[in-house]
């Protein structure tokens, strides 16, 4: 008997509401057990629970669609309103509010347009953040000790950027390999930059001075993992300053907007790293040669002006021979003088004796004068007691 068979209300089948939503259900899934939908993107939701909802819609329907937790986190490209995208799930039910709905596993952008609507959407957000501006950017270290690079361990851009350190300046290098595309690109771009600052300055592994993302060239999906939100973050809060070298000259990632300095090829940013030794020695030597020129300069003009100095004081005989006979006429006065003073001392010495006699003879009147007053002294004491006892 079929399920909506026309037959009179009281011969029909009583069905009731979970029989209908399940027999519904195993229908829609049967029918659309993986299923591949094209359309835009909207009101995508982000709970607490780590599920991603969203809507898939065009011109005249909608479809509700949903990403549990575990699939979310792998997902190669992150649902953002209005994008085109290929959405790849299944088809079920969800009988507590009587819809169906699309399980997503993959979503991938419908096209290279939907791709650069993506990328420039994202773009304009983390600029509204700051994560662009040019006042945040740093100067790069003239000299780096040690530099670190970010890229594939195997691929041509690692030599390239070996080779033309060794040629210009050889200095030491720090590789720390990673993919450069695919679904693990951006995860292990990021950790390699917050790995590199992550490093102490006196530990066992040097930490950089520099660091250099670099990629070789490839379509806007083969460098999509540096356009990735995370990798933008990770470069922009990179305490080593850092330049991006992805892709070749007419490709541009969002990483280029966040490092602090883009490089149009990986070689180029060995060569933005890195001077020349061979030309830093000659600008030495020149440096060197002028200071020994403008020395011997600077020497030559102070004697020169000594010299014009020296004419204008005259002859040095000139301001000696006011002294000289000033001298003379003193050293005549001299001796005379000496003799004078000789004299004037010799007589005092003379006249010396006679002075002490009469010191002498004052002593000894002192001394007697003494003797008297020491003898009188009893007698004036024993006198002032009798008064005092009389009064």
């Amino acid at each position: 008997m079929e399920l909506f068979e026309d037959t009179p209300a009281s011969n029909a089948h009583e069905f009731t509401v979970s029989e209908i939503s399940g027999a519904v259900k195993r229908v829609i899934e049967g029918e659309f057990g993986r299923v591949r939908v094209r359309g835009e993107i909207g009101r995508v939701s982000r709970p607490s629970s780590g599920h991603l909802y969203f809507d898939l819609k065009d011109e005249r329907a909608c479809i509700a669609a949903v990403t549990w937790k575990g699939q979310a986190a792998r997902l190669s490209t992150r649902p953002e309103e209005g994008i085109e995208v290929i959405a790849t799930g299944r088809l079920t039910t969800f009988p507590g509010q009587s819809k169906y709905q699309l399980i997503v596993e993959e979503i991938e952008p419908a096209g290279a347009g939907a791709l650069m609507m993506m990328l420039e959407k994202r773009r304009k957000a983390l600029a509204a953040e700051g994560l662009f501006d040019e006042s945040r950017k740093r100067p790069l270290p003239y000299l780096p000790r040690v530099i670190g690079v970010v890229t594939s361990p195997s691929g041509a851009v690692i030599r390239d950027i070996l080779h033309r350190l060794r040629d210009r300046f050889p200095t030491r290098v720090l590789i720390w390999p990673v993919a450069v595309q695919g679904e693990a690109c951006a995860p292990q771009v990021a950790a390699a930059i917050q790995g590199f600052n992550a490093l102490p300055g006196d530990g066992q592994v040097p930490r950089p001075e520099l660091l250099i993302v670099a990629r070789g060239g490839g379509s806007l999906e083969d460098l999509w993992g540096f356009n990735e939100e995370a990798v933008v973050r990770a470069a922009a809060a990179s305490e080593i300053p850092l330049i991006s070298a992805v892709g070749h000259e007419t490709d541009t990632t969002l990483i280029d907007f966040a490092s602090d300095r883009r490089a149009p090829t990986p070689t180029a940013a060995a060569e933005m790293a890195v001077p020349v030794r061979a030309e830093l020695a000659a600008r030495l030597a020149e440096i060197r040669a002028r200071m020994m020129r403008a020395a011997q300069t600077g020497n030559q003009r102070q004697r020169q002006r000594l010299a014009d100095l020296g004419r204008a004081l005259g002859r040095p005989q000139a301001l000696t021979d006011p002294v000289r006979q000033r001298f003379d006429l003193f050293a005549e006065r001299l001796e005379p003088a000496l003799r004078g003073f000789v004299r004037a001392r010799r007589d005092r010495l003379s006249a010396l004796p006679l002075s002490l006699s009469a010191l002498r003879a004052m002593l000894r009147n002192r001394r007697e004068a003494l003797q008297g007053h020491q003898q009188r002294l009893p007698l004036a004491l024993a006198r002032l007691r009798q008064r005092r006892a009389e009064r």
